[in-house]
């Protein structure tokens, strides 16, 4: 598990991280860009909607293999959490000039499954990496 105080610069860091679980756990290249952009996605919307950018509050981000063929990322703010049901599909035309809004949305198009946790301050994306 690794630790980043809530300053969106340490969002810098998760492309050596994502480097060293593809090395570390023989995922294919082609997977690379999906778990980078939603690990890059889910640690900035903890440093800033979750944390609010208080460099004294930490995102968590752990990962484990499951089963034989599967990676979870888990990523964790001290926030109060949110409901995923309650952000706007920025596919809507509405949304579609809107600046921000479609990290969620990647992470579930990216990601073979994700889950929230403790409130919403915790999300799971998991990848088939086989």
């Amino acid at each position: 598990m690794i630790e980043l105080a809530s300053d969106p610069r340490n969002v810098s860091r998760i492309d050596g991280l994502v480097q060293k679980i593809v090395q570390d756990f023989r995922i294919s290249p082609n997977k690379y860009g999906d778990i980078l952009v939603s690990l890059t996605e889910a640690v900035n919307n903890a440093i800033v909607h979750g944390n609010r950018r208080d460099a004294s509050k930490k995102v968590k981000i752990d990962y484990r293999k499951i089963h034989h063929n599967r990676l979870a990322i888990l990523v964790s703010d001290q926030g109060e959490g949110f409901d995923p049901r309650q952000v706007s599909d920025p596919t809507c035309p509405e949304n579609l000039e809107r600046c921000g809004g479609r990290g969620v949305y990647l992470m579930r198009q990216l990601c073979d499954d994700v889950q929230y946790h403790n409130n919403g301050s915790t999300i799971e994306m998991q990848f088939n990496i086989r």
